[in-house]
């Protein structure tokens, strides 16, 4: 539906180019109107990418319950989509879900007045917290770049008791949070917030993109990307393999703990267990049939 609604506002514009007005801050011609109050921040990268489809429920279930170096050793080139340095409000807890992205910039008066523009006309709280405890979806996880470790505060327990409230599984900050006391208590039990830091000082930055790319530590984060997280740190990747990641970490997972029976078995030298030599791995091969 986005890109529908996208493609025929482009359109529009491609049709009537020579007469567009030009913006003489940029020198660009002036977007076709309502593209700007979208509620979908407009990426010409998102456009240009084919078609990706959404992770189910049941695959970020199944997701879940595999561990993160099992995720990771399926993931191919996109295994580069790892983070670390998170602290969880709820260590132990692992997370998978679709990603919600949102960017922040540091304020400054004519940004502030552009972005209470936007959101006036958008009809959407420029908290883009507040935002996400209005629109975000049964599933999601929230993804924010706010700086790193010198950045600044998505939200306190309030904005996250109402993201929670929507459905999502939990929040990933690069950068920081309040409330950790509160974070950690029962309410927020099964909903981890992984972050830089946590600070006592209020939100302040502005969120400028919506649902667009952005920056997580070193990665890319798309829009939709599988989310998967727990203390160790956070993977990325897109929907369309889910299945075939789920699948390879599966059989890795089982290939593991075959491993493991041998080698409590004491009946076999180390090195011949792991990695299985030929005649191991040709019995459990059989053994799988």
């Amino acid at each position: 539906m986005r890109r529908s609604l996208i493609t025929l506002f482009l359109l529009g514009w491609a049709a009537t180019a020579g007469a567009q007005p030009r913006n003489p801050a940029t020198q660009e011609a002036e977007p076709p109107v309502g593209l700007r109050s979208n509620r979908t921040t407009f990426s010409p990268v998102m456009d240009a990418l084919p078609a990706r489809g959404a992770a189910t429920d049941a695959q970020l279930e199944a997701l879940a319950r595999l561990p993160l170096e099992s995720i990771w050793g399926a993931l191919g080139d996109y295994r580069v989509n790892y983070v670390r340095g998170f602290t969880s409000t709820q260590p132990g807890q692992r997370i998978a879900g679709r990603a919600l992205t949102m960017r922040f910039l540091p304020p400054r008066p004519d940004l502030v007045a552009a972005v209470d523009t936007l959101a006036a006309e958008g009809d959407w709280d420029r908290r883009y917290y507040a935002r996400a405890a209005e629109e975000a979806r049964p599933g999601d996880v929230v993804v924010a770049e706010l700086g790193g470790a010198d950045g600044h505060t998505l939200f306190g327990a309030m904005g996250a008791l109402g993201i929670k409230l929507r459905g999502v599984r939990g929040v990933i900050i690069d950068g920081g949070s309040r409330d950790l006391m509160e974070l950690q208590d029962g309410t927020f039990a099964d909903f981890p917030v992984f972050a830089r830091f946590f600070d006592v000082h209020t939100t302040s930055w502005l969120g400028v993109e919506w649902n667009a790319p952005v920056r997580i530590g070193q990665v890319t984060v798309l829009p939709g990307d599988v989310v998967v997280a727990d203390d160790s740190g956070a993977l990325f990747f897109p929907g369309d393999l889910a299945q075939s990641v789920l699948d390879a970490a599966s059989a890795r997972d089982a290939l593991e703990a075959y491993e493991r029976e041998l080698l409590r078995s004491q009946m076999h030298r180390f090195r011949d267990v792991y990695p299985l030599s030929p005649a191991l791995r040709e019995r459990y091969e059989t053994q799988r049939r």
